[in-house]
């Protein structure tokens, strides 16, 4: 490897771990969120939990998410990748601190797609993106590339919405007699929802930074085998954890009080209805938003519960979030890219 070859992958390596941590910031909020307004924990103890069980996630997970976010790039892995892999990052950072700024919270796997979508198109051209179109409508039908993280973004907050909405439903028929002392008995339990919640989150969204740096020392003509991606994971969880320990406290308020009034069964039912969603899709190799799973099980207990006590028009605003990350956090990597191409 040459010096500027050498530069510039310590260099965007360094821009996604800087992305891991606004990941922390945003994502790790959510995990918390409920957990704390419902007052079941006080807010140093919540963050300590997320950040220690989503450093043990990021450990132990596997590599079916990271295959899957740096598959979208189907431009040859040779040096030249790199300024559009830093491109990338870059549009993805500054989207996620922008929204994190003002406490919007949009999805940092978006911003990380629309990031990459941005930068090889300009780099490149839309040929080396693998959209994934024509694999769904042909004889195998499978879910690969864009198509298959853009199906599972859609669907996860969706599912999240349903199954809390069944939880929710059940909990009001099972307790409609209980005391409420029961309370007590929830907000101990919620430990455990929290920390399963936390460990996954950390097991899918921490794969997602493995798979640009993998994909990045691959350009850079590096292997460094099973040894190195460990370390690539535990360098990853090292930073989602301090991400989590800063908190943001702006999305921390969004979710927990500004969609509904969480009491601590609410809680309780998001928690394990988001806590299940994600464990399925890192099951399943698909690149989800924490948060897009939160605010949607959130939703869903607050549907079940009093429907028209749900501050729909929060959900709103979050949706046109959603809505603008990829393109937006696609134009902040190509105009990057243009002025990276200028240099070395």
């Amino acid at each position: 490897m040459t010096i500027s070859t050498v530069l510039i992958l310590a260099i965007v390596i360094f821009a996604a771990l800087i992305f891991t941590l606004t990941n922390g910031l945003h994502d790790a909020s959510s995990v918390v969120a409920t957990f704390i307004s419902c007052g079941a924990v006080n807010p140093i103890h919540a963050i300590s939990l997320a950040a220690i069980c989503g450093f043990f996630g990021a450990l132990t997970s596997g590599s079916a998410v990271a295959d899957t976010v740096s598959g979208i790039v189907t431009i040859p892995t040779e040096a030249a990748l790199l300024k559009v892999l830093l491109a990338a990052m870059i549009g993805a950072v500054v989207w996620n601190l922008i929204t994190w700024k003002f406490g919007f919270p949009s999805s940092s796997t978006h911003a990380l797609v629309g990031g990459l979508v941005g930068a090889v198109w300009v780099a490149r051209g839309s040929a080396y993106i693998l959209w994934g179109w024509s694999e769904l409508i042909g004889p195998s039908h499978q879910l690969l590339g864009v198509t298959k993280i853009v199906a599972a973004l859609i669907l996860s907050p969706a599912l999240g919405f349903i199954s809390a909405f069944i939880l929710q439903l059940i909990s009001n028929l099972v307790l409609r007699n209980a005391k409420f002392s029961i309370n007590n008995w929830i907000k101990k339990i919620q430990w455990l929802m929290a920390g399963l919640l936390a460990y996954s989150h950390g097991a899918n969204d921490t794969q997602k930074t493995v798979g640009i740096i993998a994909l990045a020392l691959a350009s850079a003509s590096y292997s460094g085998g099973q040894t190195g991606l460990i370390w690539i994971k535990g360098f990853a969880g090292a930073v989602m954890f301090v991400g989590t320990l800063l908190g943001g406290w702006p999305i921390m308020k969004t979710i927990g009080r500004g969609i509904y009034t969480i009491r601590p069964i609410h809680s309780l039912n998001s928690q394990l209805s988001s806590g299940g969603c994600i464990v399925l899709a890192t099951a399943l190799g698909a690149p989800v938003s924490t948060t897009h799973v939160v605010v949607g099980s959130v939703a869903g207990v607050g549907g079940a519960d009093e429907f028209r006590m749900v501050n729909w028009k929060i959900g709103k605003e979050i949706i046109i979030a959603w809505c603008i990350t990829i393109p937006a956090s696609a134009i902040v990597a190509a105009m990057v890219f243009y002025l990276l191409r200028y240099v070395g």
